[in-house]
């Protein structure tokens, strides 16, 4: 995984360079390599807007709308992030991605014992719809989207949504929001997994199928290579991995008779950038035309809009060091221009002091102008896919797509993706991985500025720290105990039991969650009832 691989035969001279995906890099391309991968313009490339979608999902590209900012944001109570969301929106940014805190992603409420020291730490605490209410005050949500970045308990986050738009008198018809709902890259990439394999992954098929008949702007699932990148995986194992997973929600919910192709219009990404730009233009690339070619072979899907992979690509925070990390905002401008010669249709950016904290107003801004100076300053929306018919690039492309198959073929060898998440397989290879690429940077094999080369000895780091305040966590504690004195709580307790029916009858659970939210059930109460009916997983070994 991660940077490339440069091998020298000298102190200057590159003798040979191989990207983490496999692929070895040539010192020139010509005609003759365009020859040798088998490259057509009709079937690989053709013009933007048109089947397989390589170059743009639009004839105009940017030329016809700007891709969407969406910073990563929340923090601490619902009050501090709606200040965050409200500064972000007015100083331009165009959509809003909710970062919720650790006992809300584990389904625990603040109060529980498990909380204690993590309430609002990394992320917005939420109990109940009063947090949602307040967190969004003032928010458009016709105007504005909202990614809710969020995995095991995203049902309860995105029945509280639809609960809030109603109250809040909105139009369910016409709120975007994009719950994150992806507990298998959660299982393989980052642990905050609540319950079994199977029934977590019925859970995403409720929300999709629940979605698809009553909420038709939300996107139910985005499916999140980001992590899987972040956690070892190769740029190809990054697309070959996501879209395995995709398939597996897919399958679930088409076992329920739903037809795939108004599902599947409504799924979205979630991409990684850092490493090689080059690596990273044709990773996007490659899988926007893949997405669009195995929707046709496997389900059959015809309708033009259903076949774009629509997503975000940014962030890149495995790339950002604490060395230095005023270079962060170097790599960060570099991250933005892959997304936009990648084809993004969202992109964000780690700020540059995401290594240490969790962003200052003045960092996070910092990066919403990266990518606002990309936009409308250095020309990126003039032209679409402006690096097309690029020898170098156009192969480099097809020798992505390759590779790409390649890693989904040994996934459905295995069994396919729920199995191979099930039995740790691609743990077991992505965690070997994360291990290979430390210790190259550890070596130095693996070049990182300011970590192993160009090192500045003895250099002192100016980056202020975002401290936890455990005031706010007070304020938390206080604000649910009030809400638990005054909710009805004999509408709560009769909430919780249909609840519970629905889970156990294997009925969809959407509708009886969103009766909780209404109700100011907990995330902790409807967690529980989860975890009484489907258990808790237990986590296979990888060793």
């Amino acid at each position: 995984m991660g940077v490339a691989r440069y091998y020298k035969n000298d102190k200057d001279a590159i003798e040979k360079v191989v990207l983490p995906s496999g692929i070895e890099i040539k010192p020139h391309y010509g005609p003759r390599d365009l020859a040798e991968v088998g490259f057509d313009y009709e079937t690989d490339l053709g013009d933007p807007g048109t089947f397989p979608f390589t170059r743009s999902l639009h004839p105009g590209g940017y030329r016809t709308r700007a891709w969407t900012t969406r910073q990563y944001s929340g923090f601490g109570t619902s009050a501090e992030t709606n200040e965050r969301f409200k500064l972000l929106i007015d100083h331009g940014q165009t959509g809003l991605n909710v970062a919720f805190d650790l006992p809300t992603q584990m389904g625990y409420d603040s109060d529980h014992p498990r909380a204690e020291g993590e309430v609002g730490r990394v992320g917005m605490a939420v109990d109940s719809l009063r947090d949602f209410e307040i967190a969004f005050d003032g928010i458009d949500l016709h105007r504005i989207g909202s990614g809710l970045t969020i995995n095991a308990v995203a049902s309860i986050m995105l029945a509280m949504y639809q609960a809030l738009a109603e109250k809040k008198g909105f139009e369910i018809t016409r709120i975007s929001a994009t719950p994150q709902n992806d507990i298998l890259k959660e299982i393989i990439g980052r642990g905050a997994w609540v319950f079994p394999v199977e029934p977590a992954v019925d859970l995403v098929g409720d929300v999709i199928e629940y979605s698809a008949q009553n909420l038709p702007r939300c996107n139910p699932v985005s499916v999140c290579g980001y992590h899987l990148r972040e956690s070892g995986a190769t740029p190809a194992q990054e697309i070959g991995y996501a879209f395995m997973i995709a398939f597996a929600y897919v399958d679930n919910v088409v076992a329920r008779g739903v037809e795939p192709e108004p599902t599947v219009s409504r799924f979205s990404f979630n991409f990684n950038i850092f490493g090689n730009l080059w690596e990273q233009v044709a990773k996007f690339r490659a899988a926007r035309k893949l997405w669009a070619k195995l929707l046709r072979e496997r389900y059959g899907v015809e309708n033009k809009k259903a076949l774009f992979l629509r997503g975000l690509f940014g962030g890149g925070g495995y790339g950002l060091t604490k060395a230095q990390p005023e270079n962060n905002i170097v790599r960060g401008a570099y991250y933005g221009l892959a997304a936009a010669l990648g084809g993004a249709q969202t992109t964000a950016l780690c700020s540059f002091d995401e290594a240490y904290t969790i962003p200052t107003p003045h960092s996070a801004l910092l990066s919403l102008r990266t990518l606002q100076l990309l936009m409308d300053e250095i020309g990126l929306r003039d032209t679409v896919d402006p690096l097309a018919g690029s020898y170098f690039i156009e192969t480099l492309t097809k020798q992505m797509e390759a590779k790409i198959l390649e890693e989904m073929a040994e996934i459905e060898d295995y069994g396919g993706m729920v199995k191979a998440v099930s039995d740790g397989f691609v743990q077991r290879k992505v965690s070997r991985q994360a291990y290979e690429f430390e210790r190259g940077v550890q070596s130095g094999e693996l070049v990182k500025v300011g970590v192993n080369k160009y090192v500045d000895e003895g250099t002192t780091e100016d980056v202020q720290l975002h401290e936890y305040a455990g005031e706010s966590a007070e304020t938390q504690l206080q604000a649910l105990a009030e809400l638990r004195r005054t909710r009805n709580d004999r509408e709560v307790a009769s909430c919780l039991k249909k609840l519970e029916a629905a889970a156990r009858n294997k009925d969809n659970v959407m509708p009886a969650l969103v009766e909780c939210c209404r109700a100011y059930c907990t995330v902790g109460e409807m967690a529980e009832v989860f975890r009484d009916v489907y258990g808790e997983m237990k986590e296979p070994s990888i060793f």
